[in-house]
């Protein structure tokens, strides 16, 4: 099968000639993302391999059914960039990855967390200015504290095992409750309420749809903890950007861990150094000592980054024989 790949960083395709060692597949990789001005770049192929910023919109979609392709092997969880509806009337399967190392993401949570309580990221640029003081830089610690987690999936899951070896008090909102992942885990499910109200931490690990869109928004944020600590490692949408940087300005929110941004298109995963930012939010966001922005590199291991790629093959090589694409995306 010929596929071409969008969006592709050298990681990416190390990554997928790996899992391709074999050659089943003949891989054309772009460093274009997929929308409506590059889909002609498809021409010739029988499945494209977007990411999460690629835009697979009704329009698109038809263009590739046009053009022959049948199958949209998507490296990624998320699927809010691809009109499933439009695929499904054009004839085009769409799969995903629906889980390739949820302990990638969980842990870089973390790594923004104690990044953020124990403010190291100032610290270490002190220490290579030769200054050794310790002033303001007093943090917190997380045993004892009450991790709250908005999401208890697979990574949200891995986040909640990781703060009950900190210590932490583990509550979760979910819209789909486990019992029995909550007595191994630990954790007691709650009201979405309690845990904006309760929680000394709150960590993002939803999936972004109609109902979650903007779940952090003004309102949420003032039944809050003053001074809470906020990290988002799944999507960008889930937070008004406005509200937060209001609720910021204002204490009370304490710090921020943004592994990724609701604008974030065409901004992250690019070098942008040598250009004014043109973002007037994000670069508000990053004049705060207590928000620390990383650019959506939560699954960026190589543990992860294989997975990725093994699973995005195997869908491939799975619709190519004519067999069942166990992760399809259907409509509903």
């Amino acid at each position: 099968m010929r596929i071409a790949v969008f969006d592709t960083h050298p990681y990416d395709e190390r990554a997928l000639s790996e899992a391709n060692a074999s050659g089943a597949h003949q891989l054309e990789f772009f460093e274009e993302r997929l929308h409506d001005k590059t889909v002609e770049l498809a021409a010739g192929f029988d499945a494209v391999c977007p990411f999460v910023n690629c835009r697979l919109t009704e329009h698109v979609l038809q263009r590739l059914a046009e053009l022959g392709v049948r199958l949209v092997a998507l490296r990624a969880a998320g699927f809010n960039g691809i009109d499933i509806a439009a695929a499904e009337r054009a004839g085009i399967v769409v799969a995903r990855v629906p889980a390739y190392s949820p302990e990638a993401v969980a842990e870089h949570a973390f790594a923004l967390l104690l990044t953020l309580v124990r403010k190291t990221h100032r610290a270490y640029n002190r220490v290579r200015e030769q200054n050794f003081s310790l002033d303001n830089l007093e943090g917190f610690t997380l045993h004892g504290k009450t991790y709250g987690s908005l999401g208890a999936g697979r990574i949200g899951q891995c986040a909640m095992r990781i703060a009950r070896g900190f210590g932490c008090k583990l509550i979760a909102y979910d819209p789909y409750e486990n019992p029995a992942i909550a007595a191994e885990i630990g954790f007691e499910y709650a009201s979405l309420e309690r845990v904006l109200a309760e929680a000394d931490v709150i960590s993002l690990h939803l999936p972004l749809t109609e109902q979650s869109h903007h779940i952090i928004n003004a309102a949420a944020l003032a039944q809050t903890r003053r001074g809470v600590i906020l990290i988002n490692t799944s999507r960008g949408g889930l937070i008004d950007t406005p509200a937060l940087i209001e609720a910021l300005k204002s204490g009370q929110v304490g710090g921020v861990g943004l592994d990724v941004y609701e604008m974030e298109e065409g901004v992250f995963f690019h070098d942008l150094s040598d250009r004014p930012l043109q973002d007037d939010q994000l670069a508000r966001l990053m004049t705060f000592p207590n928000v620390l922005i990383t650019s959506h590199q939560g699954f960026l291991t190589r543990e992860a980054l294989n997975a990725i790629a093994q699973t995005t093959l195997a869908s491939a090589s799975a619709f190519e024989r004519g067999a069942e694409v166990i992760n399809r995306v259907r409509l509903g």
